[in-house]
């Protein structure tokens, strides 16, 4: 009876350990930061772990190999291959505190996927023209095509990132809405690009190699996130922030899938990271860090010169939202992409 009762005991609390395993978060560098889940650490004490990747490719292979996490960030234009590969499941809405709150301009018409919601977007922000305010006239950071211009020839540089490059060369001619564009579109933002390509220094892979290009000097424009401008600001630098160009600026949106296969951590834990990075605890956090919050209720609170000084201000030009695309496009956008930065 002791021996049974001592494997039984045993038993339970090997299942109560399994049940109560910490959540994992599979995320990119910069978003363990406590404060952006504040809630969340009231709650249980501790943040919830985190693991990290450098782009959301391969994010996605590592988790198609059988890494397990409970809740993965990416980016709107990732959400349909997630959806489609079935490693991730809808979220109930009813336990979303804030969904009432979000912003349903960031929604977009393929979020959720056959009425369900798989994406639930929480961060978001602006890409658009960065400058050096003291060398480039406003005049001639006016229009998009300024990255043609020869001008500036070696002394500017786009993001190593194939949503934020097409997000331009969309705009460039004529597009705002990616969602529906046609082979002609996508082949003349591509054009676009390869001619950009030309008068380039580099391809800047991370917002603090941007802001060391610019303080030295060495780029004089740039397409750049919306963070570059608090951070330039901070270092006493120059910096113009043009997100009224003729021809427009991006908004790009990121959030939380929920993986099929988890850690084994509660579901409980799972909607309280999530309704954490929404709140609006979190908000100043972000905001701070250069983020917008999707819960446009506490944004509204934070008044438009706090976004404005982030670079997320109302504007009057035409805006491309990278939401969600045909999962095919997409991949022929990367492709293509690959060739113009090999010189092709």
């Amino acid at each position: 009876m002791t021996l049974k009762l001592t494997l039984l005991t045993g038993t339970a609390l090997a299942f109560a350990s399994a049940a109560q395993a910490d959540l994992l978060v599979f995320d990119y560098a910069g978003f363990e930061d406590p404060a952006f889940h504040a809630d969340y650490v009231t709650k249980h004490g501790q943040s919830p772990e985190f693991s990290f990747f450098g782009d959301e490719e391969e994010a996605f292979q590592k988790l198609r190999s059988g890494f397990k996490a409970d809740v993965t960030h990416i980016c709107a234009g990732s959400a349909t291959k997630f959806i489609e590969s079935g490693i991730i499941v809808p979220w109930d809405t009813a336990k979303l505190d804030q969904w009432g709150n979000l912003d349903t301009d960031l929604a977009g018409e393929q979020i959720s996927g056959q009425g369900e919601v798989f994406f639930l977007p929480v961060d978001y922000g602006s890409t658009a023209i960065a400058y050096n305010a003291e060398d480039v006239p406003a005049e001639d950071v006016a229009s998009l095509n300024v990255f043609l211009n020869p001008k500036y020839a070696g002394r500017m540089t786009l993001p190593d990132n194939v949503d934020d490059a097409y997000a331009l060369g969309y705009l460039a001619t004529g597009t705002t809405n990616w969602q529906n564009a046609t082979p002609e579109q996508f082949a003349a933002a591509s054009d676009w690009l390869r001619q950009a390509h030309a008068n380039l220094r580099t391809y800047w892979t991370d917002p603090a190699e941007l802001s060391q290009l610019l303080a030295s000097g060495e780029v004089l424009v740039s397409w750049a996130w919306n963070e570059t401008l608090p951070t330039m600001v901070d270092e006493g630098f120059p910096i113009g922030f043009q997100r009224e160009a003729a021809e427009g600026s991006s908004l790009w949106l990121c959030g939380y899938v929920k993986m099929a296969e988890g850690t084994g951590a509660s579901e409980d834990l799972v909607y309280d990271f999530v309704n954490a990075m929404l709140a609006p605890t979190s908000t100043t956090a972000l905001l701070d860090a250069g983020y917008g919050q999707s819960n446009a209720v506490a944004m509204a609170d934070k008044g438009e010169e706090a976004l404005v000084a982030s670079g997320l201000g109302q504007i009057s030009a035409p805006v491309l939202a990278q939401l969600p695309m045909d999962g095919r496009l997409r991949e022929m956008q990367a492709a293509e992409f690959e060739k113009i930065k090999a010189g092709f």
